[in-house]
């Protein structure tokens, strides 16, 4: 039987029932491994909603039979309340081809709601020398290089507890393999005692920066 109500026709074996996604899922920003949730709630009387990364359909629910499952990777929990129901779509082992629109569909005409998942690789960040002699009054370039992050980090440079200003310090950033970054930072310091400097990655789904040292040892010049 065809019916037609305010959300379109339907052919169900009784009366057609009209529901809506009541809160849709929010953008996420995650590291590469980790996992990624997004939320969709629908209104009571809902027979069905799809989940898709970047139009791809990824898990089905269907309210008489449960979640459908297709990849290990893409599983659910559910929740029932007196407002309607949540399907929580968990991402699990995140990677950067993950990264795009993730979209919550009732496969009613205009019910669709959608979010950006954003994945980051977390690379790696080191300065050759831990350790670094310099003469009085002498000028040292000191180099830290990021290798295989995504997006590129942002790259700051701290002497103790001070930031350094960026005029003193060149960035550089370059494509590497499977789309990561890199980036070369060259700071350019005359030591006026001894001090640790650092350099400090940063992007948006780290906890707080990836950081490298080094230990600049100044020497008297004196013979």
């Amino acid at each position: 039987v065809y019916v037609f109500t305010e959300c379109g026709f339907f052919f169900l074996p009784g009366l057609g029932l009209c529901y809506s996604i009541i809160n849709g899922p929010t953008n996420a920003t995650v590291l590469a491994g980790s996992e990624a949730r997004f939320n969709c709630t629908v209104s009571v009387g809902w027979i069905i909603l799809i989940w898709l990364s970047n139009g791809n359909p990824v898990l089905t629910v269907i309210n008489s039979q449960g979640a459908i499952e297709t990849s290990n990777r893409f599983t659910s929990q559910n929740y029932t309340s007196s407002n309607g129901f949540t399907s929580e779509l968990i991402i699990r082992n995140t990677q950067l081809s993950d990264s795009g629109r993730i979209e919550c569909s009732t496969q009613e005409p205009n019910e669709k709601s959608f979010a950006f998942l954003s994945v980051q690789v977390n690379g790696s960040l080191f300065i050759t020398n831990s350790t670094l002699k310099v003469k009085e009054n002498k000028t040292v370039e000191i180099v830290c290089e990021a290798l295989g992050w995504a997006p590129a980090p942002d790259i700051t440079w701290m002497t103790n507890d001070s930031f350094i200003d960026k005029s003193r310090y060149v960035t550089q950033q370059s494509l590497g393999s499977n789309d990561l970054h890199n980036a070369l930072s060259i700071l350019t310091f005359t030591p006026t005692d001894t001090e640790i400097l650092t350099c400090l990655a940063d992007i948006e789904a780290l906890p707080n920066p990836q950081n490298a040292t080094v230990t600049v040892i100044l020497v008297n010049s004196t013979i």
